[in-house]
């Protein structure tokens, strides 16, 4: 069961959109210009992600399982320019109904209201076109903003992960975010 998400308008000219392998150079670029940014909330990574070719491959693996139902990848595009990405992933259905969610944003797009903005279009679309009951997030400890973000958006802040994610090279400690959609 593919996830459907149709196109949401944001300000500045934004849009919402799900990924298409057509967007792998301008994905390539945005986590080019990005790079230094997003290093310190990121795995490490090889060469080849920051590459079409590289982002080619990863666009196929997400548009793959968004039509098993398990991911929903969406950018930020701005024309043909990429300026960041929400994934609804590691859907999980049966007695759970759950997804986890992740996101970035270009460093000159940050501040904006965008990322709670997309971030309320898919906690809609995820309780009523996906039928799910809650979605998690997760933020290293220092990550502020995000768990404000994340706040706003009626998550609840349920606990800390020792050593959860290998990210910018070392096992760290996240806080847990859930939203209940059904309650």
């Amino acid at each position: 069961m593919a996830l459907d998400f149709a196109d949401k308008e944001l300000p500045g000219g934004l849009v919402l959109r799900t990924v298409r392998e057509a967007d792998a150079g301008a994905l390539a670029a945005a986590y080019a210009r990005n790079r230094g940014h997003l290093a310190q909330w990121d795995p490490t990574r090889e060469e080849e992600f920051y590459t079409e070719e590289g982002q080619t491959r990863r666009i196929r693996e997400q548009l793959a399982l968004r039509e098993r139902g398990t991911a929903l990848p969406l950018v930020f595009a701005e024309g043909e320019t990429i300026v960041g990405l929400i994934t609804l992933s590691s859907i999980v259905r049966g007695a759970f109904q759950n997804g986890m969610l992740g996101y970035w944003l270009d460093r000159d797009h940050t501040g904006r209201g965008l990322m709670s903005e997309a971030i309320a279009a898919v906690i809609d679309a995820s309780r009523d076109d996906y039928g799910l009951h809650r979605i998690q997030a997760a933020t290293l400890l220092n990550n502020q903003a995000s768990q404000t973000v994340l706040t706003r958006a009626g998550f609840e802040r349920i606990g800390v992960a020792p050593q959860y994610l290998l990210i910018a090279g070392r096992w760290q400690d996240h806080v847990l975010f859930q939203r209940i959609l059904h309650e």
